[in-house]
């Protein structure tokens, strides 16, 4: 005769299965939210917290601009109830997918219209250059450091049209929020109050962070700053650095001869350079061009891939960013 288990042996598997239930209910009926990178994350967790499940497709170390989708992520994609991206000038990978029939509809291109803060942020986000642009100091210095911009245009040409990399720009970033804040309320089971209070909370953060940030960077405005590509425009314009050199306005782009020969060039004539390295990319350009020249190296990575994807983890961003600049400084480099 077989032996039942006893009721009391059976009471703890049941309770599991009980808890298990409830917490995959949870799961489901919680906003599925997907970023397609890292930083967006960090924005979407800022006015939502934990209101919304949020998956990022782009993951630390890969670039979005030679990324491709996997079939989990295509599935990922599928089932979620908002998408938030850049645009087409960045994501490249994801346009046909988010302006198709099928995902339109629950996507949101971030990318704004008018892309132009060179100030600080303000609480009616408004930002006028002739109050808060670059003053006369700084002109002078650009000019008396022979500072040639690598683009005649404003807006830093990523290859062509706009600069995509806008969430580096606290002003902009700002604003992508607000985008994704009046989007999250619109989902079934989110708390409307609770977003516009995150919201409230992250803009005040964001505005005092962005102040100290402005603050310690005032003695890097001496720096002549060389970047592997074309990312950090916006971040550089907003606080009132110099990027003297850009080895290539696209990593899809294999920098020419003649090009090479110009970035070299600056880096001879710059008074004070750095190199600023990205983890995505190595600097095997970079060593062929320094040759037996000794110069700081920082790093500084614009998809935060080592940033906790918290709610404060787009102020923490800011100031890795700053810090990277800071890091050149002549007396972080003796």
């Amino acid at each position: 005769m077989l032996a039942l288990p006893s009721l009391r042996s059976a009471v703890p598997a049941i309770i599991v299965l009980l808890l298990w239930s409830c917490l995959a209910s949870a799961s489901a009926d919680t906003p599925q939210v997907v970023t397609s990178l890292k930083p967006v994350e960090l924005l979407v967790r800022a006015v939502a917290h934990d209101q919304v499940e949020v998956t990022t497709l782009v993951p630390a170390g890969s670039s979005p601009h030679t990324y491709q989708l996997r079939p989990s992520e295509r599935r990922q994609l599928a089932a979620a109830d908002r998408v938030f991206w850049v645009g087409p000038g960045m994501e490249t990978f994801l346009t046909r997918l988010l302006t198709g029939p099928d995902l339109q509809d629950r996507s949101v291109a971030l990318a704004p219209e008018e892309q132009n803060t060179q100030g600080q942020i303000h609480d009616e986000h408004e930002h006028h250059d002739e109050e808060h642009g670059h003053g006369d100091a700084e002109s002078e210095h650009h000019e008396s450091h022979g500072h040639e911009q690598a683009h005649d245009h404003h807006g830093h040409s990523h290859g062509e049209g706009e600069d995509p990399h806008i969430w580096l720009d606290p002003a902009l970033a700002l604003t992508m929020a607000e985008t994704i804040a009046g989007h999250l309320k619109e989902l079934d089971g989110v708390d409307a109050g609770a977003i516009d209070r995150n919201l409230a909370s992250f803009t005040h953060d964001l505005q005092a962070r962005e102040a100290s940030i402005r603050e310690q960077l005032a003695p890097a405005r001496e720096l002549d700053l060389f970047t592997y590509h074309d990312a950090f425009g916006r971040f550089a314009e907003h606080y009132g650095l110099a990027i003297a050199g850009v080895l290539t306005l696209s990593p899809e782009r294999t920098p020419g001869a003649r090009h090479l020969a110009e970035v070299q060039n600056r880096l001879n004539r710059a008074e004070q350079a750095c190199l600023m390295i990205e983890p995505q990319f190595d600097r095997q350009w970079w060593q062929s061009l320094m040759g037996d020249v000794e110069l700081p190296i920082s790093v500084w990575d614009p998809l935060a891939s080592d940033i906790p994807a918290t709610p404060q983890g787009y102020l923490d961003f800011q100031q890795s960013m700053a810090a990277a600049v800071l890091n050149c400084l002549p007396e972080k480099t003796e």
